[in-house]
């Protein structure tokens, strides 16, 4: 045993795990405003979906301490909730909370998925840190760290899925939300260079989950518990490092036992040095709590709705064009047992758009499934990928989810072909969407806490240099219950 750890500290850490130590320590993101505001805004935005979450029985029961009636004195806060908790646990129910609905901003490369995940370990660790901090005399930690925090979890997580698809592999993308959180909780805790390195390489060896709760036969509910099980995880191998516990250097790229063999069939690529690029490229989910690749389809069924709403049954095919990413995670047929098998499929978002002219998480719900019109419906629909669709979706100057959905009628008339490219929550449409992600917020603070403490969260959160330099902690009492 003595010998395999001083063997692991003679040798040379790989070059990953290196590059995402140094850019914790040292790299300074307050030098980017757009990504310190943007960041602002996921922030409010993530939590406003956790607090939306809450109003499902499906999302609460998952919530609080591991087993009954243990309490913690001096832990973190669980908001929308009365819930003091270690922060391991605290950063599974925020992360919990927040993903449930689907609903929260996304990233979508060659790997996707919602780097505002993290914020369930690094809202939980920095609350925790903040209460200690004023026990023990010292001032309270700032909600700039907190995005300071969220801009570099956003980095890792999104670079990291600009050109390795882990999606390919069977592997899920909470994997890349456990090695963010990892990095950046080592980072809060004060770890030095060695020991972020310790923590992210235990990341890596933990392996990834299985992508099959996503996909037909087996769709369910861990799809909404997954990243809060992974930021949960990355607090937990941060604590381990601060305690000293070792690492493995060439955890990537040792032969045959590390993970680029043993899991990933090559090196892992860093295509880009790690900045502020991905919150500043952020997607939002602003209008609908859909899957992202469905987003821009059910705008197009929004806009087709006030054509056809009285014309259902005649209805004789509905043409999607979308993109390969859409065809490979949301293209289903068949049944759709629950609300995690619908609202990753999209010809029932499209379906719901074109009959109901909405989109909302009861929508999902088996009360709104049990309509005989949407499964008549989604078996007249077509789905194409287009290639011009999937090119722009990978082109990093435009990254496009482009959809279009056109419907052809019994008696050969049709509707007009309606294309949308960029959603409402894509940076090219980030001015539109702004208003409106501030009315979900605070529609969705509304769902759970009482008026007078609605008004102080978002008059705090509507000033940045207010918000910045406001303390973690008695932001997070504020969602108290």
């Amino acid at each position: 045993m003595t010998t395999t750890v001083d063997t692991a500290k003679n040798l040379e850490p790989d070059a990953l795990l290196q590059a995402i130590a140094d850019y914790v320590l040292t790299y300074d993101v307050t030098q980017s405003q757009e990504a310190m505001h943007t960041a602002r805004l996921c922030f409010m935005d993530t939590l406003g979906c956790g607090m939306l979450a809450l109003g499902y029985p499906a999302c609460t029961k998952m919530l609080g301490p591991i087993v009954p009636d243990v309490q913690v004195l001096s832990g973190a806060r669980v908001p929308g909730t009365s819930y003091i908790l270690d922060p391991v646990r605290a950063a599974f129910n925020v992360g919990c909370m927040i993903r449930w609905l689907d609903y929260n901003d996304t990233w979508l490369a060659a790997e996707w998925g919602h780097p505002s995940d993290n914020l369930g370990g690094i809202l939980a660790l920095t609350d925790y840190l903040s209460r200690r901090a004023v026990q023990a005399g010292s001032p309270p930690l700032k909600l700039r760290v907190v995005l300071e925090a969220m801009i570099k979890a956003h980095e890792i997580q999104g670079i990291l899925a600009l050109e390795n698809a882990f999606n390919r592999r069977g592997l899920d993308h909470v994997l890349l939300v456990r090695i963010a959180t990892t990095a950046v909780a080592a980072g809060l805790l004060g770890c030095d260079r060695d020991e972020v390195i310790n923590a992210v390489s235990n990341a890596f060896i933990d392996g990834g989950a299985l992508r099959t709760y996503r996909h037909t036969p087996n769709t369910g509910s861990r799809k909404s518990w997954a990243a809060g099980d992974a930021t949960s995880r990355g607090v937990w191998l941060a604590l381990m490092a601060q305690r000293g516990e070792m690492g493995y250097p060439t955890a990537l790229s040792a032969k045959i036992w590390g993970f680029e063999d043993a899991l990933f069939d090559e090196p892992l690529k860093l295509p880009q040095p790690f900045g502020s690029y991905v919150m500043e490229n952020v997607l939002f989910k602003i209008s609908y709590p859909a899957e992202f690749h469905a987003q821009t389809s059910v705008e197009a069924a929004l806009q087709l709705h006030p054509k056809v709403r009285n014309r259902i049954d005649e209805i004789s095919e509905v043409v999607i064009d979308t993109q390969e990413a859409a065809v490979r995670i949301i293209d289903k047929t068949g049944p759709l047992t629950n609300p995690a098998d619908r609202d990753h499929c999209l010809q029932y978002m499209v379906a719901i758009g074109l009959i109901f002219g909405q989109l909302t998480a009861d929508d999902y719900e088996d009360a709104r499934a049990a309509d005989p019109r949407i499964d008549a419906l989604r078996a007249k629909m077509k789905v194409n990928e287009l290639k011009s669709f999937s090119s722009d979706y990978l082109d990093q100057d435009k990254r496009s989810i482009g959809n279009a959905v056109q419907v052809f009628f019994s008696d050969g008339t049709q509707t007009e072909r309606v294309v949308v490219e960029y959603p409402v929550g894509h940076r090219r449409r980030r001015a539109e969407g702004i208003p409106l992600l501030q009315e979900k917020f605070e529609h969705n603070l509304a769902t759970r806490l009482p008026a007078k403490s609605c008004r102080l969260i978002t008059d705090l959160c509507a000033e940045q240099d207010r918000f910045e330099d406001s303390a973690v902690h008695e932001f997070v009492d504020l969602m108290v219950i």
